[in-house]
């Protein structure tokens, strides 16, 4: 096997790869018509395969052709050399097993669908789909987001897969639910939804399970739009996010672990999900929530569940419903499962029909695709660079995640385990540009769009290109002072998918002088420190903040009255220079807090600072 990585970022992933091409950000789309012009020119497609299952397939190649003729052209958009292009394209043409693997370097962009479209051209011109080890391949950023679009979680979607833009689907749905006045265009999407807020179109608003003012773009504005919405609804399992501080109503919802239903992964195999636990307090499960909520609207007998099973036995339902083969999504074969049945489901992958009731591995093996015709379409490509975004600054941010936490932190912060790989947020910057910014490693630098800031270690690294930089999307103002992220980013979109241009802003870079830092152990959370630099991390027995401020602090003693909690007894340390500082605070006999802090830029080292309280 032979692992190629596309991305103009070296990550970890690199480690395990033969080669890394560092493509110019947002080339992608150009790289791929380009590959598809090379198949054709050197007797690389199936054509019998593309003559008997495909449509489509000439307007794709003379667009391709139209943008990226040769490698020469190809590896000039793509800021590649052309031997290594060479090298790639050889490989994929003559390595019949392909297996085109991408995700939010690819989605999170303003072009993410052509982008897309023009990875499945490469694969279907040769045949290569529906067969092992050869095919496009999705990486979803969510464990469950194939469930969510199977039952119509999108705003575009309707249920079991069918679209708003088919009037036999509209009628589908409508029949089997009995529902004349169902909604016949797509709802808006995020960014669009919080627009529609912000101009009053939309009055009230109920977030479920996501945390929107710090993963949206623009996310300042998101905060100030929900500020000044008339309702706010929030259900999380997390009491305390950026998003339920501006809520009017939270209501607590169970997390994984007390679940139950389904779940379905990337290979369309849906699992039980059995709780582990019962759920705390009054926690209950988003389905009871809802049910509930319609009653009170005076829908109580169409929203009527007792159990999960009969909710999974209606879905079942529908999406055999006029089906016939026609829908890719049918698990109509387990519309009629018992309780018990149910609670015993093993592992399935759909679609599970009356004749295929054990499930089906593999789609396309046939050469039969859910269109009209039957045939596979491959769409003609424009490819074209990212959407030019509002900024200050001359550098392009990519934005992403790092190995061990989860989107916004809400529940991956809680562990400190996981906050040992990386526990501040960060900019990784290419050391030619750090020298020109006059920015050394591990120094705190500030980026500046949109009238906001993000500030974060300063990581000198050449897996980042010159005139990019990389910060993670992680960290909010739970965890961290002017650490979220997207609030630099535009809400620029892709017209057909609406996911946001996450990967290409432009931001400026400053060097900031700290004047000096601190550590401190705390057994209680504490409110947000009165500095200009903090970040919070979770300890086996209470928390670690890092800390730095760009002002001289005049009275120490001072600054650990107004902020740090009470106690009975205290212990200072402030050397004649007034440079170090060292304070540890009793309660009843007990430790409770220890802060270390240093003018000149240095701190001691000490073990116990490092993971809890041990070393202490």
């Amino acid at each position: 096997m032979k692992v190629v990585v596309l991305d103009p970022r070296r990550t970890a992933t690199c480690d395990l790869a033969d080669r890394h091409l560092a493509l110019a950000p947002g080339s992608d789309g150009y790289l791929f018509n380009g590959l598809l012009s090379y198949l054709a020119d050197h007797d690389a497609l199936d054509r019998d395969f593309i003559d008997h299952h495909c449509e489509g397939f000439d307007e794709a190649l003379a667009q391709a052709r139209r943008q990226c003729p040769d490698i020469a052209t190809t590896a000039e958009r793509c800021g590649l050399e052309a031997a290594e292009l060479e090298w790639l394209f050889s490989r994929f043409a003559t390595t019949e097993r392909s297996l085109t693997l991408y995700s939010q370097g690819i989605n999170q962009s303003s072009s993410g669908t052509d982008k897309a479209n023009a990875i499945i051209n490469c694969h279907l011109a040769t045949g290569r789909i529906g067969k092992p080890g050869a095919s496009p391949f999705s990486i979803t950023g969510q464990p469950n987001a194939m469930g969510g679009r199977e039952v119509g979680g999108l705003a575009n979607q309707l249920a079991a897969h069918m679209d708003f833009a088919d009037p036999d689907h509209l009628e589908t749905v409508r029949s089997f639910w009995q529902a004349p006045n169902l909604a016949e265009r797509e709802g808006r999407k995020a960014v669009d939804l919080f627009r529609a807020i912000e101009t009053g179109d939309i009055k009230a608003v109920w977030i479920i399970g996501t945390n929107p003012a710090v993963s949206l773009p623009d996310a300042a504005r998101v905060r100030q739009t929900l500020k000044q919405c008339e309702l706010v609804v929030v259900s999380d399992c997390i009491a305390r996010t950026d998003t339920t501080l501006l809520a009017d109503v939270l209501l607590p919802t169970t997390t994984w672990a007390e679940k139950n239903g389904t779940v379905t992964n990337s290979e369309r195999r849906i699992s039980r999900q059995r709780s582990l636990v019962r759920a705390p307090g009054e926690a209950r499960h988003d389905w009871e929530i809802l049910c509930d909520f319609a009653a009170r609207l005076g829908y109580g007998e169409a929203f009527g569940y007792r159990h999960p099973v009969e909710i999974f036995r209606e879905h079942a339902a529908l999406s055999g419903y006029r089906n016939g083969g026609r829908r890719d999504f049918d698990i109509s074969a387990l519309a009629s499962l018992s309780e018990t049945q149910y609670d015993a489901l093993a592992p399935i992958q759909w679609p599970v029909t009356d004749r295929c009731p054990e499930g089906t591995a593999r789609l396309f093996g046939d050469g039969r695709f859910f269109t009209p015709s039957g045939r596979a379409r491959l769409l003609p490509v424009e490819a074209r660079l990212p959407a030019a975004t509002a900024g200050d600054g001359d550098f392009v941010l990519n934005t992403g995640r790092i190995r061990d936490q989860w989107h916004t932190m809400t529940r991956t912060a809680r562990s400190p385990r996981l906050l040992e790989h990386s526990d501040e947020p960060f900019v990784e910057i290419h050391p030619q540009d750090a020298q020109c910014s006059g920015v050394g490693d591990a120094d705190l630098v500030r980026l500046e769009a949109r009238g906001q800031r993000f500030i974060g270690r300063a990581r000198i690294s050449d897996g980042v290109q010159p005139g990019t930089l990389f910060a993670p999307i992680h960290w909010n103002d739970r965890h961290a002072a002017a650490a979220c992220v997207d609030a630099l980013v535009a809400p620029v979109t892709d017209p057909v998918s609406g996911q946001p241009e996450s990967k290409h802003s432009r931001v400026g870079l400053v060097a900031l002088k700290q004047c000096w830092q601190g550590l401190l152990l705390s057994l209680e959370p504490l409110e947000q420190p009165p500095c200009e630099y903090w970040v919070r991390a979770a300890l086996e027995q209470g928390e670690r903040y890092r800390l730095a401020g760009f002002e001289p602090v005049a009275d120490w003693r001072h600054w650990v009255e107004a902020w740090l909690p009470a106690c009975e007894d205290r212990i200072e340390l402030l050397d004649s220079r007034g440079v170090h500082y060292r304070a540890a605070g009793f309660r009843d006999g007990r430790l409770q807090w220890v802060l270390i802090a240093g003018g000149d830029g240095e701190l001691p080292s000490h073990p116990g600072f490092r993971s809890n309280w041990d070393g202490l």
